[in-house]
């Protein structure tokens, strides 16, 4: 009897030991996970390799995605998918409050089959609930090069989703009056203005010629300065048809 009671005594001292011993671990683990948290806040590392990176919000709402082109994500407007889908553009892209894309950094440039290649690169900002209106770009389809800076109008309704969605289902309509006046009625919906229209151009086109062009309401170019390929400057002045009407210099004084 008296050997039984001594093994419990024992047992529970042993119990009481491992159970202190085990508080002790456990607050110390604690305390280093802590300390581990807290210095993850202002983490620095020398060098860091992934396919995707997503800044968000304490919401857990996007704010920035950088990612390659497998991972990277679908046009969002008010945080829901539309347009473009993902996994077809590599670079960065921009959310504005309500979770709304409002512009990226997107680049692609590859050779196909037969040799020829096409490359790109465009940073854009977008007009609220619209589509962009402040871009740099390049594009180069095996040597025909455009670059530049553009400023383009866009109406403020109907928003970017419903108006891209609408002119996708006017496309597939068959060749013909009901489908042409469907893009008209899309395209030009108020007074004969456009949805959207180029304003302001300054770049370098495919004939290597250095242009900056000044467009009406309309998208109609209605002052261009130019210098050509071969060093020659001009100023032109156009109509709404876009026939030049004025240039300087005059050639009747050469």
């Amino acid at each position: 009897m008296t050997n039984n009671y001594d093994n419990i005594q024992k047992q529970i001292r042993f119990l009481a030991v491992y159970s202190i011993v085990l508080t002790i671990f456990l607050t110390i683990v604690l305390i280093l996970l802590f300390r581990m948290e807290k210095k993850s806040e202002n983490l620095i590392v020398e060098e860091l390799t992934a396919k995707r990176i997503n800044i968000v919000e304490p919401n857990g709402q996007p704010r920035l995605v950088l990612s390659n082109v497998q991972k990277s994500p679908a046009n969002l407007n008010h945080g829901k998918p539309f347009g473009i889908r993902g996994g077809n553009r590599g670079g960065l892209i921009f959310y504005d409050d309500e979770a709304s894309e409002c512009g990226g950094l997107v680049f692609s440039g590859r050779k196909d089959s037969n040799g020829k290649y096409f490359a790109s690169g465009h940073f854009s900002f977008d007009q609220y609930n619209q589509n962009q209106v402040l871009y740099l770009q390049y594009l180069d389809d095996n040597g025909d090069r455009r670059t530049g800076l553009y400023v383009d109008d866009w109406h403020n309704s109907p928003p970017y989703p419903q108006f891209r969605r609408t002119y996708k289902e006017a496309e597939k309509l068959p060749n013909g009056p009901e489908r042409d006046a469907k893009l008209k009625q899309l395209l030009e919906p108020v007074n004969g203005d456009p949805a959207f229209a180029n304003r302001v151009f300054i770049g370098k086109d495919a004939n290597k010629s250095a242009l900056i062009n000044l467009a009406d309401g309309k998208g109609k170019t209605r002052i261009q300065l130019i210098v050509d390929s071969n060093g020659d400057a001009k100023i032109n002045f156009m109509d709404e048809t876009g026939k030049v009407v004025y240039s300087l210099p005059n050639e009747e004084n050469h």
